[in-house]
């Protein structure tokens, strides 16, 4: 079975992807099996910069197909923050309980109409070597409740309201999130792609 790692130790968006590509017969893997890849630093300014060095430089390293994925939330009311930031907002990386914590007190002396956010993500694909073969990106439009709603999912998604289903990501089903989520939405666009490369 041909192999696709992602680059991310994040046990969580593994999982999400293999739900969303699993039935493609591709042997998806992140980093935790590789120590010889490095923790790439994200200083782009953009999501894409920083999907496009994940995935060139650990297929660099790797020498093998790599899925490089930035994603993150955006409250335009917020000055488009959290954004690039979305995964260490309050300082640490990947805590999500304290990102959660100041994105509700950034936004809680501000009318409910500051309240509309999406979310983003963005999905580079590189060939062993490097060379980054396809960019993609997926958005997910939503409104930030007051309070955490559900424990699914990670991130922001116990706060992250779908309107027309009146739920959170956190309270939604894997199978409802991937129809609708960035993530969902971005692999979607990949799979033709994905496809060409791998066969099946």
């Amino acid at each position: 079975m041909p192999v696709l790692i992602v680059g991310t130790r994040n046990a969580k968006k593994r999982i999400e992807l293999l739900e969303i590509l699993g039935d493609l017969g591709i042997e998806l893997h992140d980093l935790t099996p590789y120590p010889q890849a490095h923790e790439v630093e994200e200083d782009g300014d953009t999501f894409e910069a920083n999907a496009r060095k994940k995935a060139s430089e650990l297929a660099s390293v790797l020498n093998a197909w790599v899925l490089g994925e930035d994603s993150g939330l955006v409250v335009p009311a917020l000055g488009n923050r959290p954004g690039v930031y979305s995964k260490r907002y309050a300082g640490e990386d990947g805590d999500d309980e304290a990102n959660n914590d100041k994105l509700l007190s950034e936004l809680a002396p501000l009318p409910e109409t500051a309240r509309q956010a999406y979310y983003v993500c963005t999905a580079a694909l590189a060939a062993p070597g490097g060379e980054v073969k396809a960019v993609v990106e997926g958005r997910c439009g939503g409104v930030i409740t007051h309070e955490r709603r559900g424990n699914g999912g990670f991130g922001y998604d116990p706060l992250f309201l779908i309107p027309e289903y009146h739920r959170t990501f956190g309270e939604l089903s894997s199978r409802v999130k991937h129809a609708l989520s960035h993530r969902g939405r971005a692999m979607a666009l990949l799979r033709p792609v994905l496809r060409e490369v791998f066969g099946g």
